[in-house]
C-alpha cells in the first residue's frame, strides 16, 4: 500500500524537523516488546531490559501494541518546538485530555482495564501515563540520550546541508527506502495505510526517531500537524564499541584515569562494572565519578537499585 502525501508551496514553506524524546518513548516500547522484528535495537534492547522489570510500565505498554497498526494520537504529539525536552512533551500530554476518547475510539480491538480507565477518567489517566514514561525514561532512555540526540542532531544538520545544495526535492528525496518524493508528493509504502492525503497547507514536520526502525510511522489526521517520524541514517552505530583510549590532550587536562573512565562510558555503566574494566576499586571509582559529574561531563541515573553512569553531551564533544 502507498500513501501520498501532497504538497503545496505553503506546505513546503512550512516543513520543518524536530527532535521528540517522547516520540522515541513510544516507538522503542515496540522494539522491548518485539526485539527480534528489531535486529539493529537489539545491544539496546538487550541491556534494558532486565532494569525495565523494577519499572512499571503497563499502562504505557497497554498503549503501544505489537504488531502496530495505530498508535493512540495523545501519547505522542508531534512536538510544537524543534527540541523539546521531556518534561514540556509529558505537559502537553498531560493537557490532551480532552483528546484521549477520540483517539482511543480510532484504535480497533478491544481495550485492558487500564486502558478502559483512562478513557472512563482522561485526566487521573494520563497522570498515572505520565509517570510510567517518566520512570521509563530513567531506565531505558536517559543513560543513552545525550548519544541518541547527537545522531537525531547530525541527521537534522545532513538534511539542511541537502536543503541549500538541492532545495526541498534533494532533501526528501531519500529519507528512507519507503519513501519517495515525485511531483510534489511524497509517497509512503505503509503496511496499513493507503490513499491521498492534504497537509492542510500546515506543512510536514519531519520527525528522526532511532526506535522507529526498520519502519516508517506517519500522522495525518487532524488536529494533529501532518508527520512523518522515519529512522535516521548510523543507527547502528550507537551500539558500536569506540575506541577506549582517550586522547592525550584530554588525559592531560582530566588525568589519564578519569579520562579513561569518560571513555568506558561508551555505554552507561555501573560503579562495579567500570571498575572491573579499568581495574581499580570501587571507592575509587566513585570519587573520580564524582568530580566528573561537579564538572558536568557525567551523569548518574538511578532506577531501583540500578545506579548507571553516561557521559553527557560535553563529554561527548571533548572524545571527539
Amino acid at each position: 500500500m502507498t500513501l501520498d502525501l501532497t504538497f503545496t508551496a505553503h506546505d513546503l514553506a512550512n516543513t520543518r524537523f524536530a527532535i521528540s524524546p517522547l516520540g522515541e518513548v513510544v516507538a522503542s516500547v515496540r522494539v522491548v516488546k518485539d526485539p527480534q522484528a528489531h535486529p539493529l535495537l537489539r545491544p539496546w534492547v538487550d541491556q534494558v531490559r532486565r532494569r525495565l522489570q523494577n519499572v512499571g510500565w503497563r499502562l504505557l505498554s497497554d498503549l503501544v501494541p505489537v504488531p502496530t497498526i495505530t498508535i493512540a494520537g495523545f501519547t505522542c504529539t508531534p512536538p510544537s518546538t524543534s527540541m523539546p525536552d521531556l518534561e514540556l512533551e509529558l505537559a502537553t500530554m498531560r493537557g490532551a485530555a480532552d483528546r484521549v476518547r477520540s483517539d482511543l475510539d480510532e484504535i480497533p480491538g478491544p481495550r485492558t482495564k487500564r486502558v478502559q480507565a483512562l478513557y472512563d477518567d482522561p485526566e487521573r489517566g494520563l497522570e498515572r501515563l505520565a509517570k510510567e514514561v517518566e520512570a521509563y525514561w530513567r531506565a531505558a532512555m536517559a543513560p543513552y540520550w545525550p548519544r541518541i540526540r547527537s545522531l537525531l542532531e547530525g541527521e537534522i544538520l545532513y538534511r539542511a546541508k541537502l536543503l541549500a545544495e538541492g532545495g526541498a526535492q534533494r532533501m526528501l528525496a531519500d529519507l528512507d527506502e519507503a519513501v519517495t518524493w515525485e511531483d510534489g508528493t511524497l509517497r509512503i509504502k505503509h503496511r496499513y495505510a493507503s490513499g491521498v492525503r492534504s497537509l492542510r497547507g500546515l506543512g510536514l514536520l519531519l520527525v528522526p526517531c532511532v526506535f522507529v526502525a526498520p519502519r516508517v510511522f506517519s500522522v495525518t489526521t487532524p488536529p494533529y500537524q501532518p508527520t512523518v517520524r522515519y529512522a535516521p541514517r548510523g543507527i547502528a552505530t550507537l551500539w558500536e564499541r569506540r575506541d577506549l583510549e582517550p586522547p592525550e590532550a584530554l588525559a592531560a587536562v582530566l588525568g589519564r584515569t578519569r579520562a579513561r573512565l569518560l571513555a568506558e562510558l561508551d555505554q552507561p555503566a555501573s560503579t562495579r562494572d567500570l571498575a572491573r574494566r579499568a581495574g581499580l576499586s570501587e571507592a575509587g571509582v566513585n570519587q573520580h565519578l564524582t568530580a566528573l559529574r561537579k564538572a558536568g561531563l557525567c551523569s548518574a541515573h538511578r532506577t531501583g537499585r540500578y545506579v548507571l553512569y553516561a557521559r553527557t553531551e560535553i563529554a561527548e564533544a571533548l572524545l571527539r
